[in-house]
C-alpha cells in the first residue's frame, strides 16, 4: 500500500495558488485541509497486500473517486483533472508536478472495495464527520428516483440470440463445438447482436423467432443434467429466462412473442439485473432504482439503496431506516403505558419519518410505530371512480365485524383465510335508490379490506388534518431537493456508469457521499485533528 505525504512539499506545493482561488465553503478547500483525516490511508489497508510494489496512495485513489463522482466525469476524465487541475492536486495532497495514473486503477479500486467486507466505507467515513457534527437527528424523509441503466433495451428476438451467444461462450471450445451441432439455424452464433432479417416481412419474422427457439430449446436440453461452472449455469438459466418470459408455442407448435410483457421481465442480456419501471402510470424507464433517506433537519443524506426498477419503493425502506427501526433495549419490555410517559413531545427530540404514498404499507408503518418513531408517511387512500362512493364513505366496525353503507344497510364482514375482510352488500343493492353512485355491477357493491386495515385507517384519518398536511407539505420537498443535487448531471447521475445492481449501488453510495462532503463543506463543519501524546 502507497502512503499519501503528510507534509506539503515547500518547494513545489500548489496550497499558495489554491489557497487564495478557492472559495472557503469549497469541497476542494474540505478535501485538501481535511482529506487526511477522511479517508487516511490505514482505512484501506485490508484492500492491499504487504508484498510487491508500492501502490498509489489510498487517500490519493478515493480523493479523485469522490470528486469524479461529484463533478459527473468518466475515470480518463478524472484522470485528466488530477493530471492538469491543481484543485485536484491540492485536495489530494500532492505536488504540482505529481504524475497521475492510468484509469482503469480507479476500475481496480471500485472492485477492490466491492469484494470487501466494507464496500460503502467512504459514505460511512463522510456520515460519521456529520454524525460527529450533530447534524444526524432523528427525522427522515424517504424517497427514490430513477437510474436510467447503462446499456440499451434489448427486444425479444435480440435478446434470445444473445442468450444464445452467451452460452457457447461461457462453454469450454469442445463443448461449445459440439453444441454448435444441434444447432439449425444457419448463423456462427460468434458474436452478439441482432440477426439480419427481412424485418417489413412479418413471414420472415416468424420464421425467426421459431428458428432461434428451436436452437434454444435444443441448448436447454442438451445441457439438461450436465455438472456445469457456475459462469455456464448462470448463462443458461438466462437464456432459458428471455425464452420463457417472451416466447409461446402457438396450436400449430409454432414459436411465437407472447403478446404482452412478463412481469418480471430480463430487459438486456448484459445487464440482467436491469428492468422496466415506472414512476408514475404515465412515465416508465428501464434500469434501477435509487432509494435514499435524508436527515430532515440537515439534509444528509443517512442511507442509500439500489433496487431493480420495478421494485416497490417500500422494499427498501428497511434497508434505509435501519437506525431508526432499532428498538433500544429499555423500550423492549415497557407497556403501552410507559410508552406513553417516555414519548417525546419536544419537536426536536421527537424520532420521525416522512414519504410518500409508496412507503405507506401497512407493515412499514407498524414497524415505525413498534420502533417509537412517528411514522408521517402517507397511506393511499381507497380508491373509487369519479363521483362515486369510496371504501371512506361505509361506515366499518372490524370490532363488531359488520360494516354500514351510505344507505344504511348493515351486513357481517367475512374474514378470510389471508386476514382480509369481505363486506358483500349484493342483497341489499338491487332496490337502492343510491346504487348508480355506489356501484355498476350486476352482483351489487362489495368492499375488500386489507388485513391490518385498522392500521391504514388510523392513518388515513389522521392525515386529512388541517396540521399534519401543514407539516408534510413542509417538510417532504426537502428530499425532492437532494435528489435534484444527485442527479443534477446525467452521467454518473441519472444515467448508470456501470452494469448491474451490486456495482450501481456502490456507485450511488459513492455520489451521495460527494453531496454529503459538498454539504458538509457548505456548512463549514472541519474535523477535529487526532489529540497526540506528550
Amino acid at each position: 500500500m502507497g502512503t499519501s505525504e503528510a507534509h506539503d512539499d515547500l518547494f513545489r506545493s500548489v496550497r499558495e495558488v489554491c489557497d487564495a482561488a478557492v472559495g472557503e465553503r469549497s469541497i476542494f478547500r474540505l478535501l485538501a485541509e481535511q482529506g487526511h483525516l477522511l479517508f487516511g490511508d490505514e482505512m484501506f489497508a485490508d484492500l492491499y497486500s504487504s508484498r510487491g510494489r508500492r501502490s498509489i496512495a489510498p487517500r490519493v485513489m478515493a480523493t479523485v473517486m469522490v470528486l469524479q463522482r461529484f463533478e459527473g466525469l468518466s475515470d480518463s476524465e478524472a484522470v485528466d483533472r488530477l493530471q492538469f487541475d491543481l484543485r485536484y492536486k491540492w485536495a489530494c495532497g500532492v505536488a504540482y508536478d505529481a504524475p497521475s495514473f492510468d484509469s482503469t486503477l480507479l476500475v481496480d479500486m471500485r472492485a477492490r472495495l466491492r469484494n470487501s467486507a466494507a464496500p460503502d466505507r467512504i459514505f460511512v467515513a463522510v456520515l460519521d464527520v456529520a454524525k460527529k457534527a450533530n447534524l444526524v437527528g432523528k427525522k427522515r424523509i424517504v424517497d427514490s428516483t430513477a437510474l436510467y441503466d447503462a446499456v440499451a433495451t434489448q427486444d425479444t428476438v435480440t435478446l434470445v440470440r444473445c442468450a444464445i451467444v452467451g452460452v457457447l461462450r461461457a462453454l469450454d471450445a469442445k463443448t461449445a463445438k459440439d453444441l454448435r451441432q444441434l444447432l439449425k439455424r444457419d448463423d456462427p452464433y460468434d458474436k452478439s447482436g441482432k440477426p439480419s432479417c427481412a424485418w417489413d416481412d412479418k413471414k420472415a419474422r416468424d420464421e425467426l423467432v421459431d428458428a432461434l427457439t428451436d436452437d434454444a430449446y435444443a441448448m436447454l436440453l442438451a445441457l439438461d443434467g450436465r455438472v456445469l461452472t457456475a459462469d455456464e449455469t448462470k448463462a443458461m438459466q438466462l437464456l432459458a429466462t428471455v425464452v420463457g418470459q417472451d416466447i409461446e408455442a402457438d396450436v400449430d407448435g409454432v414459436f411465437r412473442i407472447v403478446r404482452g410483457v412478463a412481469p418480471d421481465r430480463v430487459i438486456s442480456t448484459v445487464d440482467p439485473e436491469a428492468r422496466h419501471g415506472h414512476k408514475t402510470a404515465a412515465r416508465g424507464f428501464d434500469g434501477y432504482k435509487g432509494h435514499l433517506a435524508v436527515d430532515a433537519q440537515s439534509e444528509i443524506i443517512t442511507a442509500t439503496e439500489v433496487t431493480a426498477g420495478n421494485a416497490s419503493d417500500a422494499s427498501a425502506a428497511e434497508a434505509l431506516l435501519a437506525d431508526m427501526l432499532t428498538i433500544p433495549e429499555d423500550a423492549k419490555h415497557r407497556t403501552p403505558e410507559d410508552a406513553k410517559q417516555h414519548e417525546a413531545t419536544d419537536d426536536e427530540t421527537k424520532s420521525e419519518v416522512y414519504g410518500d404514498a409508496s412507503y405507506g404499507t401497512a407493515d412499514l408503518v407498524e414497524q415505525l410505530e413498534g420502533a417509537g418513531v412517528e411514522p408521517n408517511v402517507k397511506v393511499q387512500p381507497p380508491s373509487a371512480r369519479e363521483g362515486m362512493f369510496s371504501q371512506d364513505d361505509f361506515e366499518i366496525d372490524t370490532k363488531a365485524a359488520e360494516a354500514r353503507c351510505p344507505a344504511g344497510v348493515r351486513v357481517a364482514l367475512r374474514i378470510l383465510k389471508d386476514g382480509s375482510k369481505i363486506a358483500d352488500f349484493g342483497a341489499s343493492c338491487a332496490e337502492c335508490p343510491q346504487r348508480s353512485q355506489c356501484t355498476a355491477s350486476k352482483s351489487g357493491r362489495t368492499i375488500k379490506l386489507h388485513p391490518k386495515h385498522e392500521t391504514l385507517d388510523r392513518h388515513r384519518k389522521r392525515q386529512r388534518d388541517d396540521a399534519w398536511k401543514q407539516q408534510y407539505r413542509k417538510v417532504r420537498p426537502r428530499v425532492e431537493r437532494k435528489i435534484g443535487h444527485l442527479m443534477r448531471r446525467k452521467h454518473g447521475g441519472r444515467r448508470a456508469r456501470v452494469r448491474g445492481r451490486q456495482r450501481v449501488k456502490q456507485d450511488f453510495a459513492l455520489l451521495a457521499a460527494s453531496i454529503n462532503l459538498a454539504r458538509l463543506a457548505a456548512l463549514g463543519v472541519r474535523l477535529a485533528p487526532p489529540a497526540v501524546a506528550i
